[in-house]
């Protein structure tokens, strides 16, 4: 009965019927016909989901994002990127990879880099010889690093679902990001080492023009050394740390770049709790899903069934990971991570896989769906900003695609790119 549950749910999902919709509905419908009753329970199991201190995080790093989209940051950033990098072969590619990857870290959100960054850097990309479709493509991968180096919303839904520590998945999304960030930059160099035009295309290096740009983007590199900082030294939550980036940010874009206005805040306010509202009502409707599901023993029956044809921890991340990736094609990565990692991850810990490393592989395969076709997120961002088909910028992603799917592969299979960090520093 569970099992025609879960495909009411998906079926509903797939017609187009919003998430959380078809995960009440197909629960509702469980419930009427099992005979479960009071159907008061489903109010009940879905204000129990809200009921969790570290889910505030979510609107105060989503309104950090964007008073620093706002605040005049992207410029700043692709500045100084440029002043640290634009001497190597190839150096505008370098530059923007670079300059996803530390404003994705600052705003959290892959779509909010690619529109940002892409908007500006793309034309300086096709100027200096990339062809739109590589350009757009390159934008939009490096924008996925954005929720893998912290601070990450996914990691923090995560880690609410399966009770991980968000502070040792913060720090464990580091050294992936940074590893991710490097391939990049090496698919780039594979991609224009027969265009010398491009490649031997660089600025000469000026220390002097280092300092000036890293004194002008200052501020917004301290943004994530302080909220770090602070959540591994004791000295706040992840939650708090959201908050002390809120009044930071509101500082530095008011007083130090003035480059927001008040009247840019309530929108920024509203979008901000536009994603607070549509994370909740999902890990909402989630809870009464993991509720049904903890009832009737599905965690027994799934590992039961995997066990039949799993038999290993390599087998199981092998199939683990095709399924995700599928999943992060089709399917939002916060509704992913709340439906089906509790049904998914214990089967992987009972064959001896570390919960941290297990979860940083679920979080880490499913964001690649950002750059996914049919539904990444972040193909469609690239699209709106550059005019391009939708095929021209799956053509352009592919070979960033595809290494950023055998990085996934390399974390899985070598366990201490993710622990290293947490392990040394006593997480």
């Amino acid at each position: 009965m569970i099992s025609l549950m879960f495909i009411v749910m998906f079926a509903l999902i797939f017609i187009g019927l919003p998430v959380y919709l078809s995960i009440v509905g197909s629960g509702v419908i469980f419930l009427i016909t099992t005979g479960i009753k009071p159907l008061l329970l489903v109010s009940q199991k879905m204000t129990m989901g809200l009921d969790s201190f570290p889910l505030l995080a979510i609107p105060l790093f989503v309104l950090v994002g964007e008073i620093m989209d706002g605040g005049g940051i992207s410029k700043r950033m692709i500045n100084w990127a440029d002043s640290l990098m634009g001497w190597v072969p190839g150096g505008l590619g370098v530059v923007t990879i670079v300059s996803c990857a530390i404003f994705a870290a600052l705003t959290g959100s892959g779509p909010a880099t690619v529109a940002a960054i892409g908007s500006i850097i793309i034309p300086s990309l096709t100027d200096a010889g990339y062809d739109k479709t590589t350009s757009a493509g390159m934008v939009a991968a490096g924008g996925a690093l954005g929720p893998i180096i912290p601070p990450s919303i996914p990691m923090i839904i995560y880690g609410v679902t399966m009770g991980v520590s968000i502070p040792k998945m913060f720090i464990a999304g580091i050294l992936p990001g940074i590893i991710m960030m490097l391939l990049l930059i090496f698919i780039n160099f594979i991609l224009i080492k027969n265009k010398p035009e491009i490649f031997n295309k660089r600025e000469e290096f000026s220390f002097s023009r280092l300092l000036k740009n890293t004194w002008s983007a200052l501020g917004a590199l301290l943004l994530p050394i302080i909220i770090l900082g602070g959540i591994y030294s004791g000295i706040f939550t992840p939650t708090e740390a959201a908050a002390v980036g809120v009044v930071y940010s509101l500082l530095l874009g008011i007083f130090v770049y003035r480059e927001i206005k008040i009247k840019d805040l309530p929108n920024a306010l509203l979008k901000a709790m536009e994603t607070a509202a549509m994370v909740g009502i999902i890990m909402g409707a989630a809870n009464l899903l993991s509720w049904i599901m903890s009832v009737n023993n599905f965690g027994d029956m799934v590992t039961s069934t995997l066990g039949s044809f799993i038999t290993s921890k390599y087998s199981y991340l092998i199939v683990l990971m095709i399924l995700l990736f599928f999943v992060g094609a089709l399917m939002d990565t916060v509704a992913a991570i709340i439906i089906l990692a509790p049904v998914l991850v214990p089967f992987g810990i009972e064959l001896g896989l570390d919960p941290l490393h297990l979860g940083m592989i679920f979080v880490i395969n499913l964001v690649i769906g950002y750059v996914t076709p049919p539904f990444g997120y972040n193909l469609f961002t690239a699209q709106s900003i550059t005019g391009l088909k939708f095929n021209d910028i799956v053509r352009g992603v592919m070979p960033f695609l595809i290494i950023e799917l055998v990085s996934v592969f390399l974390f899985a299979f070598i366990p201490n790119i993710i622990l290293s960090v947490p392990n040394m520093i006593g997480l």
